[in-house]
């Protein structure tokens, strides 16, 4: 019985995320039973998608304040605890929201900073010509409108026009879905960091392509 039940799960993962993928959450799980590996694929955006620059006139994007910042953390639908608010704001990141009414709709968060990653003590570095984009979040109320894309894409269109190249992220290399909404909203594959904790010590290793972006992990800021 036991064993029926695992096929089928195995069976079902496979018609969902195909035979390649399913094979590679399972070489990740069994690896990581013994010791830390992780994969994190590198992304970049550096284009402007004019189809994400139309939206309906009662939306209104802007930066946050940080008084708007500590405002809507109160609330904990827009998960944004105090702790990450007093973190975010002493590296001067940025929040860029949109807003319906005085509803937070959507936001993301913008650093011009190294910033930690899963696990906390590593931080992940980036060409300073670059932002790296993270946390993004959309209310349960308004998914499925596409105002991630559009916020990221009015965002990224201030960033460029300040200077910036355009903006860097990650995503587990296990986290099929996520790789799959992320290249839709137009991020491109830059490279591969691996990383390993053996005996209580990191070590990473970026491919080539990571150069160009000088992504990289390390244990201090």
């Amino acid at each position: 019985m036991i064993v029926q039940q695992l096929l089928e799960k195995s069976q079902t993962k496979i018609r969902k995320i195909g035979l390649s993928s399913a094979s590679h959450q399972l070489f990740l799980k069994t690896v990581n039973a013994f010791m830390l590996f992780k994969i994190l694929r590198g992304v970049a955006l550096q284009k402007v998608d004019p189809a994400f620059l139309d939206y309906p006139s009662h939306f209104k994007p802007m930066f946050l304040s940080e008084q708007m910042m500590r405002h809507y953390a109160r609330d904990p639908v827009n998960e944004m605890p105090e702790s990450f608010i007093e973190e975010s704001l002493a590296k001067g990141d940025q929040c860029f929201g949109i807003f319906d009414g005085a509803v937070l709709a959507s936001y993301g968060w913008y650093s011009r900073k190294p910033t930690h990653i899963d696990p906390p003590e590593l931080f992940l570095h980036f060409r300073p010509s670059y932002i790296y984009m993270y946390k993004g979040f959309t209310h349960h109320d308004y998914r499925g409108q596409r105002l991630h894309a559009i916020g990221m894409n009015l965002a990224l269109r201030h960033y460029l026009e300040k200077g910036y190249k355009g903006l860097v992220s990650y995503v587990e290399s296990s986290n099929f879905d996520s790789l799959k909404s992320i290249y839709r909203l137009g991020y491109l594959n830059v490279g591969s960091i691996y990383l390993i904790r053996l005996f209580g010590n990191y070590q990473s290793f970026a491919s080539k392509g990571c150069d160009a972006f000088e992504l990289a992990l390390k244990t201090l800021v």
